[in-house]
C-alpha cells in the first residue's frame, strides 16, 4: 500500500514532491492532525486524520468527517507526536511505501524529531521518504543503495549515530573509497552527482541521505 502522509509542517511544492505525486497510484491519504490542511492544499481529501487535533478547529474536524474522513483522536498528553502515531497506523496496515509531505519547517525540534522517526526499526522493510520542494530525505542501513536523479544534483551523506564505515560511492564528484564518516564533521555534505544514477554502499552504521535537485 502506498501512503501519502501529510504532516503539519511547512509543505512546499517542488520537483521532488511532484515526482512522488506522479509515481503514486491511488494512495491512502493519512494526515497527522493539521496535516489535513496540507493535504487539501495539494488537492487531496484525507482518508484518516490522526492526533490530538489541537491544530484543527472543531468546525474543520466536523467538515472533514462529513467528507468521509475517519477521525482518530488522541489525548493532548501522550508520549508520541501526532506524526509518530500516524506512522504506527501505516505500519500496522502493512504499508509498503510512505511519503511524508509537510515534515519540515517551523519548529526545529519538531523537524529534527520527524527525521529521527525515519530510524524506527518497524520501518526497516518499508520505503519511506520525507519530501519537500526540491529535497528528499531518507535513512539508509548498511548495504547498497541506488540514487536516481540527474547529473548536477546535490547529495549529502550524514551519519546517524557514532560512525558509518566502509563507505564506497559511485558517480559522485567527491568519492568515498571504503572510508568512514563520523558524527560531527560535515565531510559528507554537498557532494554532486556526475550521472543520472549513483550508488552508495557501506558496511556498518546508518546514513541520512539528503538529495537536492540541482546545485544546492
Amino acid at each position: 500500500m502506498q501512503i501519502l502522509l501529510f504532516a503539519n509542517g511547512q509543505a512546499q511544492h517542488g520537483t521532488m514532491v511532484q515526482r512522488v505525486l506522479d509515481e503514486v497510484h491511488t494512495p491512502k491519504i493519512v494526515c497527522a492532525d493539521g496535516g489535513a490542511l496540507n493535504a487539501v492544499k495539494f488537492g487531496f481529501q484525507p482518508h484518516i486524520i490522526i492526533g490530538d487535533l489541537d491544530s484543527l478547529t472543531a468546525e474543520q474536524v466536523k467538515d472533514f468527517e462529513a467528507q468521509g474522513a475517519t477521525i482518530q483522536r488522541y489525548p493532548d498528553e501522550k508520549d508520541e507526536t501526532d506524526l509518530e502515531l500516524a506512522l504506527h497506523w501505516c505500519i500496522d496496515r502493512n504499508a509498503t511505501e510512505i511519503y511524508i509531505i509537510g515534515g519540515l519547517g517551523g519548529r526545529f525540534d519538531q523537524t529534527l524529531a520527524n527525521i529521527y522517526l525515519l530510524t524506527l526499526p518497524q520501518l526497516d522493510d518499508i520505503h519511506i521518504e520525507v519530501v519537500d520542494a526540491e529535497q528528499s530525505i531518507r535513512v539508509l542501513d548498511a548495504g547498497t543503495h541506488p540514487i536516481d536523479g540527474q547529473a548536477g544534483d546535490t547529495i549529502s551523506l550524514i551519519p546517524v549515530g557514532d560512525a558509518v564505515r566502509g563507505i564506497l560511492t559511485d558517480n559522485l564528484k567527491y568519492p568515498l573509497n571504503d572510508e568512514s564518516l563520523f558524527l560531527g564533521p560535515a565531510r559528507g555534505v554537498s557532494n554532486v552527482m556526475e550521472a543520472d544514477k549513483a550508488t552508495v554502499t557501506f558496511t556498518d552504521g546508518t546514513l541520512l541521505l539528503v538529495h537536492t535537485v540541482g546545485r544546492a
